[in-house]
């Protein structure tokens, strides 16, 4: 090769990668590695559906986050990707642990070891939560909750921990503030309480919850505390011991398949209390209206959203919106939970500017985001020490002609709420 030609060639060859390294060095045609964030949700089993309609919530999130949403005034809606890190998009990887804490728990250790994910969101059972987040906090990875309501979740200590939605414990003094405030208002005649609970970490902290509070709510006697198996296909004998003890109202804590059972139970025996009122999705969800029908009416949940408060939000009808849209069905509360909590460690990890798991913790320990910035009808999102979420605020929903309406409080109710329930037909 002649001379000349040579040093031309070392010459192209050290120009292009100078051009090269001043492109990677001002971020220039070279797209930003994606965030991996692993989900962690029941994708089959008894929870299936409620489990493919939450992570449905984290997709909506991610999408909002990675694409322009022109008219949405939201965080991140008006650009694509995460600003401060150079626009990188999220990349969810989801795991099916089956409703299983021993599955979860290896699954959240895969995610963080195989597919290095930078931060784990879920996992709708308590339980579950319980155990993933154990590998989390070992393995010094952020965890964020957005459903997973047991108590103890956020009293074990950990750093790496954080939970958007209230406690167990929380939610069950607003089922006796409801009871109170109706006695008053409605003359609804509630003396005496009874509590059926599945058998899982999640039902025996809210069993445990609403004890403590007879206490504090002395007007109120406690008639039965009735456990069963999750997975039980049979609830006549717990059905029956409802029925002896005559409650006025019942306090519920169930998930689907085992909460279209009761329904369907109560039914057959013709029990009916004056009210029956859930934590948890299960007595409002989709699964739980598409599989009763009509039959659905009148259960009430205490929920953390709902579709009603868009006239004083309007984010909500837009997001309700868009994940109807998208997914062929109305938001509910689950959904709108965890979408709440991917949004907010959407905002962690872009104040962090990094995927470094202790700069990640760390913005989520100083999260402070106001009310106009998310869908849910809390004072905002401002974690405690211990990881929990301390301003969230509840309301009651009550399915009425097929679906949910927001009946409490009062002064923000969409529509009265039915007491007593009616007799089955």
């Amino acid at each position: 090769m002649p001379r000349n030609r040579s040093v031309f060639l070392k010459r192209g060859v050290v120009a292009a990668v100078a051009v090269a390294m001043a492109g990677l060095a001002a971020g220039a045609a070279v797209a930003a590695d994606p965030v991996r964030v692993g989900a962690l949700y029941p994708l089959s089993g008894q929870v299936a559906k409620s489990g493919e309609d939450t992570l449905n919530g984290i997709r909506l999130a991610i999408d909002i986050v990675n694409n322009t949403h022109a008219g949405l005034k939201m965080p991140f809606a008006a650009g694509a990707g995460l600003p401060a890190l150079g626009g990188a998009k999220i990349e969810l990887i989801a795991a099916d642990h089956q409703g299983s804490p021993e599955i979860g728990a290896a699954e959240a250790e895969r995610l963080i070891v195989q597919r290095k994910v930078a931060a784990l969101i879920g996992a709708f059972h308590s339980s579950v939560a319980a155990t993933s987040s154990q590998v989390a906090e070992r393995m010094g990875v952020p965890y964020i909750s957005g459903e997973s309501e047991a108590t103890t979740l956020t009293e074990r200590g950990y750093r790496w921990f954080f939970r958007t939605t209230p406690s167990s414990r929380t939610q069950a003094r607003d089922f006796f503030t409801f009871l109170r405030d109706i006695n008053k208002s409605q003359n609804a005649g509630v003396q005496t309480i009874a509590v059926v609970h599945e058998n899982t970490l999640w039902g025996q902290e809210f069993a445990k919850s609403v004890e403590g509070y007879f206490k504090d709510f002395s007007e109120f006697k406690p008639a039965i505390v009735v456990g069963y198996q999750q997975g039980t296909s049979d609830v006549t004998s717990e059905v029956q011991k409802l029925i002896a003890a005559k409650p006025d109202a019942v306090f519920h804590a169930s998930y689907d398949a085992e909460a279209i059972l009761f329904a369907r139970t109560y039914k057959q025996f013709n029990f009916s209390p004056k009210g029956v009122l859930a934590i948890g999705a299960a007595f409002g969800s989709n699964a739980f209206r598409d599989a009763l029908g009509g039959d659905a009416n009148y259960f009430f949940v205490r929920e953390h959203w709902s579709r009603d408060l868009a006239g004083r939000n309007p984010l909500i009808g837009q997001v309700g919106q868009m994940y109807r849209e998208r997914y062929g069905k109305d938001m509910d509360g689950t959904p709108a939970r965890a979408f709440t909590a991917m949004m907010v460690l959407a905002d962690a990890i872009n104040r962090a500017g990094s995927t470094d798991p202790e700069k990640i913790r760390a913005a989520l320990a100083a999260t402070r985001i106001a009310p106009s910035d998310m869908i849910m009808p809390w004072e905002g999102i401002q974690f405690d020490p211990t990881g929990q979420n301390t301003l969230t605020r509840g309301i009651f929903v009550q399915t009425l002609d097929g679906a949910p309406k927001m009946t409490w409080p009062a002064d923000q109710a969409a529509i009265k709420l039915v007491w007593p329930r009616p007799a089955w037909r």
